[in-house]
């Protein structure tokens, strides 16, 4: 088998610091079940099937019909709470530092608060992963990383990451952390490469970050097809049509096949799409696969 036809899908398990977990994971940015019973049978679900890490943060629920800031939390934590042993099974990772009407507070009194706020809603007393959702510009670097070093000493989360911040952001708090970071997670998918092209993915490759791609699938707008390029769109179909798959799985396997080995978020609440996107990582992509969805893409030739 020549080089260009080696299939580049990555389908080993994942490392966040010394955690190991499935190359999909199951995002709870939409968990507003109208019950904890139907909430309990997708998480139960999504680790029968191998997404062994449930992301979350305090901010969900405000959208998606749910209840308000902090609802998506709490209904997970009404699982944990009637089925403990669903905690053993999972990596649990939860983000903190939006505020409503603010927008962002990562202070260190800020950012305590709320990851014991979390706990309290998740009903657990750690999380094996704490991420700053998003960057407060107004917060030094070292004083969020004391803020940080201090939540992984008092044992209140396992390890400590970002999401949705910049290469020199992450360097910047990495420069005054003892603790090393262990993740990063931007949006990734074949309509959103700017982490790959902004240095996001190289910088995680170069500190063995995990990379944890939120919205594989642009927020569903791939399997629609709504204000996606139809050359993208012709491109994933073609690609599909060659291994019996949708264009969903090639989407999903174009976001495994990079080096940096993501894992892929899902945030559907349907198990049967998820059982599909698990499927995804036995999706051959080739050189030429992934360079024709990259330029499909971007609209134009590379160079």
């Amino acid at each position: 088998m020549t080089s260009t036809a080696v299939n580049l899908v990555r389908r080993e398990p994942r490392r966040i610091g010394d955690r190991e977990v499935g190359p999909i994971g199951f995002g709870c940015w939409r968990l507003t079940t109208e019950s904890t019973a139907d909430a309990e049978r997708l998480v139960r679900g999504a680790l029968d099937l191998g997404c062994t890490l449930v992301d979350t943060a305090d901010v969900y629920g405000l959208d998606w019909g749910g209840a308000g800031f902090g609802a998506c939390e709490e209904r997970l934590g009404q699982v944990l709470l009637h089925h403990p042993s669903l905690r053993d099974r999972m990596v649990l990772a939860t983000k903190g530092g939006i505020v409503p009407g603010v927008p962002y507070d990562s202070s260190p009194g800020g950012i305590t608060a709320a990851c014991e706020a979390s706990l309290r809603r998740l009903r657990t007393d750690h999380v094996d992963l704490y991420q700053v959702h998003r960057p407060d510009l107004f917060v030094h670097p070292a004083d969020l990383a004391e803020a940080l070093e201090a939540l992984v000493q008092r044992g209140l989360t396992g390890a400590i990451g970002v999401s949705n911040h910049t290469p020199a952001q992450v360097a910047a708090l990495q420069a005054h952390l003892d603790t090393p970071l262990v993740s990063v997670q931007p949006e990734y998918s074949v309509v959103q490469l700017a982490a790959m092209r902004d240095g996001t993915l190289d910088q995680a490759m170069a500190l063995g970050l995990a990379v944890l791609a939120w919205s594989p699938l642009a927020g569903g707008r791939l399997a629609s097809g709504d204000g996606v390029d139809p050359a993208l769109l012709a491109t994933l179909d073609r690609i599909a049509a060659a291994n019996g798959v949708d264009r969903i799985a090639v989407a999903i396997a174009f976001v495994l096949a990079h080096p940096s080995a993501p894992v892929a978020i899902m945030g559907t609440q349907r198990l049967d799409r998820l059982a599909a996107a698990v499927a995804a990582v036995d999706v051959p992509l080739t050189r030429a696969d992934v360079y024709a969805i990259l330029q499909a893409s971007e609209g134009r030739p590379l160079p």
